[in-house]
């Protein structure tokens, strides 16, 4: 576990809470309400919801506003506690991707995270995030042309599935590991609950 004992307890929670915040603004439902609708009714708030509801240039709009919050938290973490380092990190991503997951100003009911958490990482560990890609980017279609035709999931899901763990090797090795470790478990919990038949 990375050591929180050194952080600024009143900033780190301030921090924490406005990553939550900010994750609670899902970009999805925001767009889908401005278009009369909910698309959770639907689908799921995420850039690929939205792009299967509402076509190509809302679900890129809505997937660069999901990173943008992201990129924002932990902007707002490095310059409100910058000797935060790793353990505020992990605090802060997690908090995001669980507001996006679990949005306060929406009944609890958001996407599945990965775009909150690209944002994160894109800010406070960019080799990993570049790992994730680069995996994601071979797997996705290797899997299309291999497996999917049998196995008839999605290859977000496989992809992530595959892409974390090496992001999550690499975090070990060169430093990450626990901002994507906290972003990851929590959209593990959101998975489950979807499976599980939540909204």
């Amino acid at each position: 576990m990375p050591d929180l004992s050194a952080l600024p307890p009143a900033p780190t929670l301030l921090v924490t809470v406005l990553a939550f915040l900010l994750g609670s603004l899902v970009s999805g439902v925001l767009y889908s309400r401005a278009r009369g609708a909910d698309i959770r009714d639907r689908d799921l708030p995420g850039g690929s919801g939205t792009w299967r509801q509402f076509g190509r240039g809302a679900g890129i709009l809505v997937s660069a506003g999901d990173i943008l919050k992201g990129v924002v938290a932990a902007l707002l973490a490095r310059a409100l506690v910058p000797q935060g380092g790793e353990p505020l990190a992990a605090l802060v991503t997690g908090a995001v991707v669980a507001g996006h997951c679990y949005p306060v100003f929406f009944g609890f009911r958001g996407g599945g995270g990965i775009a909150p958490l690209l944002g994160a990482l894109l800010v406070f560990t960019p080799g990993v995030l570049l790992a994730l890609l680069l995996t994601a980017a071979v797997v996705i279609p290797t899997y299309k042309a291999t497996l999917q035709p049998r196995l008839k999931l999605n290859a977000v899901p496989f992809a992530t599935a595959v892409a974390v763990p090496v992001g999550l090797l690499v975090g070990a090795l060169t430093g990450g590991f626990w901002p994507l470790l906290a972003g990851g478990a929590v959209m593990a919990v959101r998975a489950a609950h979807l499976l599980r038949g939540g909204a």
